[in-house]
C-alpha cells in the first residue's frame, strides 16, 4: 500500500467520523474535503473543484429549483390535495394509499420536497380528525425514497452513481432503465409496512397545548389595584429583564394591545396575557401582588375560543410550530438568542429537540438559560399574530407545521403551467432527447421568463447543504482514483470473493454499500462506493450495470437509522419514534429488500 493510499484512507476516516458525530454542517465538510485533498496533492486544483460544473450537481441544483416552483405554484399541494379525502377510512387502508401516492410524485420531484407536503398533511389530519401522524409518517418516508429510487431523476444519488460511473467508463442509464426493479421495491415494501402498522406508535393527535404543555404555561394575570406593577412602564417591570417571562398582550378597557410597547404604563385593572413557567409564576404573583385568572385559554391555533365580539381580538394571536431544514437561519441558535434577536411581535416559546442516537428521550427547551441549540429536525414553537405568518412561511428552510387560509395561495394558471413544464422535463429526459441536466435547465429557463418563478426565493429556498456536499464528494471519487485507492480495495474484495458465487458478490456489495449509508450520507456512500464497484465489475470482467445498480439502490435503502436518509431525520421527532422502530422496522425491510435486490441483480450478470 503506497503513502497516498493511505493518505487517502486517513481523509476517508475523518470525512465519515465528521459526518458520524455531525462535528460540522455537511456543507463545511464538503469544504474540508475540497481543502485537504488540494493540500494533501491527491488531487490537482481543477479536480478540486470540478465538483461545481459536474453534470450531475448542475442537473441536482436545477431539479432542486423545478422543485421549489412546484411546490410554490402549489402543484405538489394540488397533486397530495385529494389525500384529506382518505381520513375516514381504517388505518390499513390508508396507509398504503399515502405511500402510493407519496412513491408516485417522488419519483419525479424531489423527495425531501414531497414528503414536506405529506407532513405538512398528516398534520393537519392529526389536528382536525385525530388522525395518528406516528402510524403514517414513517411509511409515509420510507416510500417517498423508494419513488424516488424508480427514475434517474427520482433522487441525486441516482444521478450521481450514474454520472460516477459513466465517467468511469460504464454506460449511462436509461431514465426508466431501472424501474420495474424499484417498482418490485416498492410492491414489496408498501406490503411489509402496512403488516408492520402495528408496531409503530400510536401516537396521538396533533395537540400543541399537550405536546408543549401550554396549559401551565400561558394564564392571565389581573394587576390589583395595589400591586408594585402600578405606575410602572413595562421596561421599567420585571416583564423586561426576565427573558424566561413574555407579555403577549395587554387588555384595558376591553381594548387588546397585541405585543405592546416598552413605554406603556401598567394601570390597576389592566388584564394581561402572560407566558412564562409554574416557578416564575408563582414568584411574580407573590412579589408583584397579582390575580392568576383560574381558567386557561388555549385552542392549537388560536389563543382564545371567547364567543364576545370584543374579546375576539384575542384570535388575532397564534401559536404556530416550526421544523427545521438543513440550511435554516435558526439552526445552531440557543433559545435565548433566538429571544434576544427575533423580530418584533414574534415570541419564541419553546425548542423541542429531535432525539439523537446518544439521547432517546424528547428534549423540551423553554429556558433561555439552556445552551442546547437547534439542529435539523428539532422543532421551534413561536407565538405571533397571523399578519406575521406569510413573514414566517417564506423563512429559509423551515416548514410551518400549521396551516393557514391566507398562507400558500396560488393561481391556477401558475399551478397549471408549472406542472406542464415538469411534464415536458420528464418526456425531454426520458425520450434522450435531451439529457436530465439540459432539460431540467430548460424547464427552469421557461418558468423563468414566464415569471412562473423568482430568483429571490430560489436563492432563499434552495437547499445549499446538499450542492455543495455534492461539490465537495465527488472530488473524493477523483482522488481515491487518482491514488489507487479504488483498485486496491477492489483488489481486497476480489481476494475475498475469489471464486465466490455471484448471488455473494453482488450481496457482499450490496449490505456494505447499504451500512456506509447509514452512517454518513447517500450521496457521500455512492461516490466512495460507484468507483469500487466498477473496479470489482472490472476485476471479475463482467458487466458494470448489475454493480452500478446495486450501488444505486443500496445506497438509497438505509432505512435501519433515523440518520441515513434526510426525511428520517425530519419524521423522528414529529412521530415520536424511537430508534428500536428504525432499527427493527427499518432494518428488517432493509434486509428484505436486500436479499430481492441480490436475487435480482445476480440474474442480470
Amino acid at each position: 500500500m503506497t503513502w497516498e493510499i493511505t493518505l487517502m484512507f486517513c481523509v476517508l476516516l475523518v470525512t465519515v467520523l465528521l459526518f458520524v458525530f455531525e462535528v460540522f454542517p455537511v456543507d463545511k465538510i464538503a469544504f474540508l474535503i475540497i481543502v485537504s485533498l488540494t493540500l494533501l496533492g491527491l488531487v490537482n486544483p481543477e479536480e478540486a473543484i470540478s465538483g461545481f460544473s459536474n453534470s450531475a450537481t448542475i442537473a441536482v441544483l436545477a431539479l432542486m429549483i423545478l422543485a421549489i416552483a412546484l411546490e410554490e405554484n402549489g402543484v405538489i399541494n394540488w397533486l397530495a390535495s385529494g389525500m384529506g379525502r382518505v381520513k375516514g377510512l381504517p388505518l390499513y387502508v390508508m396507509a398504503p394509499i399515502f405511500m402510493f401516492v407519496t412513491a408516485g410524485i417522488s419519483a419525479f420531484i424531489s423527495t425531501t420536497a414531497v414528503v414536506i407536503v405529506f407532513i405538512k398533511i398528516v398534520n393537519q389530519l392529526s389536528e382536525k380528525y385525530n388522525v395518528s401522524q406516528s402510524k403514517l409518517l414513517l411509511p409515509i418516508s420510507f416510500a417517498g425514497i423508494l419513488g424516488g429510487s424508480c427514475t434517474l431523476m427520482g433522487t441525486s444519488t441516482n444521478l450521481i452513481v450514474n454520472s460516477v460511473a459513466t465517467d468511469l467508463g460504464a454506460q449511462k442509464l436509461g431514465f426508466f432503465e431501472f424501474s420495474m426493479l424499484g417498482l418490485i421495491f416498492l410492491g414489496i415494501s408498501i406490503v411489509y409496512l402496512t403488516l408492520t402498522l402495528h408496531w409503530l406508535p400510536w401516537g396521538k393527535g396533533k395537540n400543541l397545548d399537550e405536546d408543549y404543555n401550554l396549559n401551565s404555561y400561558v394564564t392571565h394575570v389581573h394587576i390589583n389595584a395595589d400591586s408594585k406593577l402600578v405606575g410602572k412602564t413595562i421596561k421599567e417591570s420585571f416583564l423586561f429583564e426576565n427573558p424566561d417571562v413574555s407579555l403577549l398582550k395587554l387588555t384595558r378597557n376591553n381594548r387588546v394591545h397585541n405585543s405592546p410597547g416598552k413605554y406603556i404604563t401598567f394601570k390597576a385593572n389592566d388584564e394581561l396575557l402572560l407566558m412564562c413557567d409554574l416557578e416564575n409564576l408563582t414568584r411574580i404573583n407573590e412579589s408583584e401582588n397579582l390575580s392568576l385568572n383560574e381558567e386557561k385559554y388555549f385552542v392549537p391555533q388560536e389563543l382564545s375560543n371567547i364567543k364576545d365580539k370584543k374579546e375576539n381580538e384575542l384570535d388575532a394571536r397564534v401559536f404556530i410550530e416550526l421544523l427545521m431544514l438543513p440550511g435554516a437561519q435558526f439552526l445552531g441558535k440557543t433559545l435565548g438568542n433566538l429571544r434576544s434577536s427575533m423580530m418584533q411581535d414574534i415570541v419564541p416559546v419553546a425548542i423541542k429537540k429531535r432525539k439523537t442516537l446518544t439521547n432517546l428521550e424528547e428534549r423540551l427547551v423553554r429556558n433561555s438559560m439552556n445552551k442546547l441549540v437547534l439542529k435539523v429536525g428539532d422543532r421551534l414553537l413561536l407565538e405571533t399574530s397571523k399578519e406575521k405568518l406569510e413573514t414566517i412561511n417564506n423563512m429559509e428552510n423551515v416548514i410551518l407545521l400549521q396551516e393557514f387560509n391566507k398562507v400558500g395561495s396560488n393561481s391556477k394558471y401558475k399551478r397549471y403551467f408549472s406542472l406542464g413544464v415538469l411534464l415536458l422535463v420528464i418526456g425531454l429526459a426520458a425520450t434522450g432527447t435531451l439529457s436530465i441536466m439540459v432539460s431540467a435547465l430548460t424547464g427552469v429557463c421557461i418558468l423563468l421568463l414566464t415569471n412562473n418563478l423568482d430568483l429571490t426565493t430560489v436563492y432563499k429556498k434552495v437547499n445549499w447543504q446538499i450542492f455543495f456536499l455534492l461539490a465537495g464528494m465527488i472530488p473524493l471519487g477523483v482522488a481515491m482514483h487518482n491514488t489507487g485507492a479504488d483498485a486496491f480495495i477492489s483488489e481486497k474484495l476480489l481476494g475475498f470473493l475469489f471464486d465466490q458465487p455471484g448471488y455473494v458478490v453482488i450481496g457482499t456489495l450490496f449490505f456494505s454499500t447499504m451500512i456506509l449509508s447509514a452512517v454518513i450520507s447517500n450521496n457521500a456512500t455512492a461516490i466512495i462506493m460507484t468507483p469500487i464497484s466498477i473496479a470489482v465489475a472490472q476485476g471479475m470482467q463482467l458487466d458494470f450495470k448489475p454493480f452500478i445498480l446495486a450501488v444505486m439502490f443500496a445506497a438509497n435503502f438505509s432505512f435501519f437509522t433515523p440518520v441515513g436518509y434526510q426525511t428520517n431525520t425530519l419524521i423522528y421527532s414529529l412521530g415520536n419514534y424511537r430508534f428500536s422502530h428504525f432499527l427493527g422496522i427499518g432494518g428488517l425491510l432493509s434486509l428484505i429488500l436486500a436479499v430481492v435486490a441480490t436475487f435480482l441483480l445476480t440474474n442480470m450478470l
